[in-house]
């Protein structure tokens, strides 16, 4: 039948994601950093992701498409929520089954009036190693997310006030740590309202790893969020 129906200029596409997010019947998706119309029985053709594109690149196109079928949306809509309510009920498995793995919130210490007392620590939730946090932790929505090699806080002297600060912070180290990171990164940038993204790593080639899985599930969340690359000289200092 010839109806009405999205078009995607893929070339103006910017992959930020808003189109997907705006279209409640799932026939947006990010594929390969680019938003695409999926099926078209699941396009109603009323063009609600229009507004949402901050680049114009969505457009109502007249040709030949199958029907609407509300019946397959809602099918799809309630299998999508079914696997986000299992997303937030998982945690990540662990062997020892340490309890040292539950999320925590909590206040980070206010700062001393004795200027001789030791800095108090920004922390403000547990854990910290991007194997162990839980994607869906209730303190990653609405955060300003840390993601940092775990050197760079040994590496330089104020890193709690000068990084940590206001942000939720997730290390890990991708020479040792025998895991891509990517996937993690990926699904705590997708299923929460992150505010803005900054990547701390050191000088060394190795933390290339962490920066690239950190761009990486930037990339495949298909979100667009402030992002901020800081780099750590071996003898302590911000690198330019």
């Amino acid at each position: 039948m010839i109806r009405n129906i999205v078009k995607i200029d893929e070339e103006k596409c910017t992959g930020c994601g808003l189109c997907a997010e705006a279209c409640h019947e799932g026939a947006i998706a990010m594929v390969d950093g680019k938003a695409r119309l999926i099926r078209d029985d699941y396009c109603d053709g009323l063009g609600h992701c229009l507004p949402a594109c901050p680049v114009d690149a969505i457009r109502i196109e007249q040709r030949e498409a199958d029907a609407y079928d509300e019946e397959a949306v809602k099918a799809r809509q309630a299998e999508k929520a079914a696997k986000k309510e299992k997303e937030a009920q998982e945690t990540p498995p662990l062997a020892c089954g340490c309890p040292g793995t539950r999320a925590k919130s909590f206040t980070p210490h206010a700062a001393s009036i004795d200027s001789s007392a030791p800095a108090p620590s920004q922390l403000s939730q547990w854990p910290v190693q991007i194997q162990l946090v839980a994607p869906q932790a209730p303190y990653f929505d609405g955060a300003n997310l840390l993601v940092a090699a775990d050197c760079t806080a040994y590496a330089y002297g104020d890193f709690h006030n000068r990084f940590i600060k206001n942000r939720i912070t997730v290390i890990g180290c991708p020479k040792l740590d025998p895991v891509d990171y990517t996937e993690k990164l990926t699904a705590i940038l997708r299923h929460n309202d992150i505010k803005s993204l900054t990547i701390v790593r050191m000088e060394v080639p190795c933390c290339g790893g962490l920066e690239h899985a950190a761009k990486t599930a930037l990339q495949q969340s298909g979100k667009f969020i402030p992002l901020q690359v800081v780099t750590i000289s071996t003898d302590g200092r911000i690198l330019e």
